[in-house]
């Protein structure tokens, strides 16, 4: 009896249909070239293909432990000040223990006073509260809080590094937590050659702050050191000039308070500019509305006294407070044209929640990415091509059905790879994008040797069923019949073992993984399906009688 085919015909070639426009999308030209060029714009190559940068970063999570303890001391004083308690300085005892903060100099009468503002819900979730002698009180961050601020500074890292990226212009970018060293991230760069360029604009802390001035400029340390006694208050810290200054000759130095009154995360906007009268180059900066809150009050209250601009461990920028500000403003000084393209850039993407140091970075060249290309595909052409001529002469006739089985696996699979940067260019660049590796190129190679091995499991058995005498279209049946659960069974363990690859392995190694996940797929597809329909087609074709040639 003759199968009505029509319905599976059309669902295989819509797949075929979907996936050739997935590969070459609509190509300008039917020529080589242009073809070339259509495949080229929707499959996408990795880092050991197309060449680029390659870095493992850690990020040191004791800065944002650090910043928040500073923020935490500062509040607790304004708190303090409010409620009218007595203190004499609420300070970080230990530098090599940045989680600690005490308090000095409290009132005994007002001892009950402090312990429950210092145990409220403002403090209470964050810190661990012990009181001590002369009326000292410590608090300690908690574990599980710090845990999970070292969480949210490396993510933080992650979102901030991407932005800076993407001003960069950087193509389907890698960035994300690497997996095998505690708060590393791994940044993979495609295309990218000048690493001097990547480096500083990632790894720069981008922590331009604005400082109230306590004194200064003083000609040294010692000399600013002096002009309090000798005793700097624990609020305040001791900073130098980049030597470029106006009005000072080489570095000076400058007492100012710790706490900034703005900094990176607090800018909204930034823009390169040129002063009209001066010449000078300058930043356009605009503030988020709850700093420009704050930096109106603090600039209110200091009218005609300085304020620094600080970036990088180091004074950039003294000017006097003419006016109250709000949100907007500018940065002027002695800036390079490089450097205020840089300034502008890093405000705008953000501050880094902490500083970066670098585990390992390296390139790869554009040349090797060539040669591994052509040495790869040549190894996949080769295997495929033996493996197809293979076919034809082991299975005679059929060998025509699986090598049509083996064609649409390989056009599926560099299909779903096209679709996948379709849809994520339509999305506005969000969505997986499935980039193909050299050990991409291995998995497809592999994929081809499963898809040969199912053909050869399901062909087999439909030679046993010939022998034992049953017709061509039952030997047909029971030979898919039972190499069904075989076939499942190989193809589903190895998607396992992809999916391991894939969740501990790093790029190229996700790359095999990915092409080998989505491979298998298809062959389940092309081998089962595809393969059955061409069977079935031809059986409707056969004479009474007359056996399939395999």
């Amino acid at each position: 009896m003759k199968k009505n085919l029509k319905n599976k015909i059309a669902l295989i070639i819509a797949v075929l249909l979907l996936c050739l426009y997935g590969i070459f999308g609509i190509p300008s030209g039917l020529s080589g070239k242009a073809l070339l060029s259509a495949i080229s714009s929707r499959i996408h190559l990795g880092l050991d293909l197309q060449g680029g940068a390659h870095l493992i970063l850690k990020v040191q999570v004791a800065d944002a432990i650090n910043d928040e303890t500073d923020n935490t001391a500062q509040d607790i004083q304004q708190s303090m000040k409010k409620a009218n308690l007595t203190f004499s300085q609420v300070y970080k005892p230990d530098p090599n223990k940045p989680d600690v903060i005490r308090i000095e100099g409290t009132a005994p009468a007002q001892s009950d006073a402090v312990n429950t503002l210092l145990q409220s819900n403002k403090y209470a979730n964050e810190y661990d509260l012990s009181g001590g002698p002369n009326n000292t009180w410590t608090l300690t961050m908690k574990p599980i809080y710090e845990s999970d601020l070292d969480k949210r500074t490396v993510d933080q890292a992650i979102e901030t590094i991407r932005d800076r990226v993407d001003a960069l212009g950087v193509s389907e970018p890698l960035i994300q937590e690497y997996g095998l060293g505690a708060n590393q991230i791994l940044v993979e760069l495609p295309g990218i050659s000048d690493l001097d360029q990547v480096e500083n604009i990632i790894k720069s802390t981008a922590r331009l702050e604005i400082h109230a001035v306590e004194g200064g400029p003083f000609p040294s340390q010692d000399a600013a050191l002096a002009s309090v006694n000798g005793a700097l208050p624990p609020e305040q810290e001791i900073l130098p000039s980049s030597g470029e200054l106006a009005g000072t000759s080489g570095t000076a130095y400058y007492i100012l308070e710790r706490t900034p009154v703005v900094e990176g995360s607090d800018f909204r906007s930034a823009e390169p500019g040129v002063n009209s009268n001066t010449g000078q180059r300058q930043v356009n900066f605009t503030l988020t509305d709850e700093a420009g809150d704050k930096f109106w009050n603090f600039t209110s209250a200091n009218v005609g006294r300085n304020m620094a601009v600080m970036m990088g461990g180091t004074v950039r920028e003294v000017a006097v407070i003419k006016s109250a500000i709000r949100d907007s403003g500018l940065i002027e000084g002695s800036f390079s044209q490089n450097e205020v393209m840089e300034l502008s850039k890093l405000l705008r993407t953000g501050a880094l929640p902490a500083s970066l140091t670098y585990i390992d970075e390296n390139t790869v060249g554009a040349t090797l990415g060539a040669d591994s290309i052509r040495e790869g595909v040549t190894a996949a052409v080769v295997g495929f091509v033996l493996v197809m001529i293979f076919m034809l002469v082991y299975y005679r006739g059929s060998g025509i059905n699986a090598d049509l089985a083996l064609v649409l696996n390989l056009i599926i699979l560099l299909g779903i790879m096209g679709l996948s940067s379709a849809i994520s260019s339509a999305g506005g660049g969000g969505g997986l994008v499935l980039t193909l590796t050299l050990p991409g190129i291995a998995g497809v190679i592999l994929t081809i040797g499963m898809g040969v091995d199912s053909n050869v499991l399901i062909f087999e058995r439909i030679r046993e069923e010939i022998r034992a005498g049953k017709s061509a279209s039952a030997a047909v049946d029971q030979g898919f019949a039972r190499a069904w659960v075989t076939i499942v069974d190989t193809h589903v363990t190895t998607i396992v073992s992809a999916a391991i690859l894939f969740i501990f392995g790093t790029g190229p190694v996700k790359g095999f993984a990915t092409t080998l996940t989505v491979g298998l797929a298809a062959n389940l597809f092309t081998a089962v399906f595809v393969s059955r329909v061409i069977f079935e087609a031809h059986l409707n074709n056969l004479k009474p009688g007359e056996m399939v040639s395999i």
